[in-house]
């Protein structure tokens, strides 16, 4: 039994970027989608599909990395769990490493990086950060 799908995801993606996989699978999701939609768009992986193969959908990730062969995203790590949420107001979420990193938080308004949330003044749960 599985208690936090989210961090499996996370752990499958940090993972597959050690060893230099080309694409990483792991059983999908609607927040999983959402999560994997933010990182796309942020640049940390590459396109994301759904595979509909069997009773269960699947959820495939391409991995992306940078021309010396290191992976795109360095770490990642799990901030908001089942047994601890975690939530920011607006004037709460700030800068991961700078603005090298991210925050992916679950608002209102959706799944979105920290720099959308400030520029919308919403806060939310903290699902992860990544740099």
């Amino acid at each position: 039994m599985m208690t936090d799908p989210i961090g499996d995801m996370l752990t499958r993606i940090r993972n597959a970027g050690r060893v230099k996989h080309a694409e990483v699978r792991c059983p999908s999701s609607k927040l999983k989608v959402a999560v994997a939609k933010v990182l796309s768009e942020e640049g940390f992986i590459g396109p994301f599909r759904t595979e509909d193969e069997g009773k269960k959908p699947t959820l495939v990730i391409d991995l992306r990395y940078s021309g010396a062969g290191d992976a795109m995203i360095d770490s990642v790590q799990r901030v908001s769990r089942p047994g601890r949420r975690v939530y920011l107001g607006a004037g709460d979420v700030r800068e991961v490493r700078g603005g090298l990193g991210m925050k992916i938080l679950s608002t209102s308004n959706g799944v979105m990086c920290d720099r959308d949330a400030r520029s919308q003044k919403v806060g939310g749960e903290v699902i992860c950060e990544v740099w």
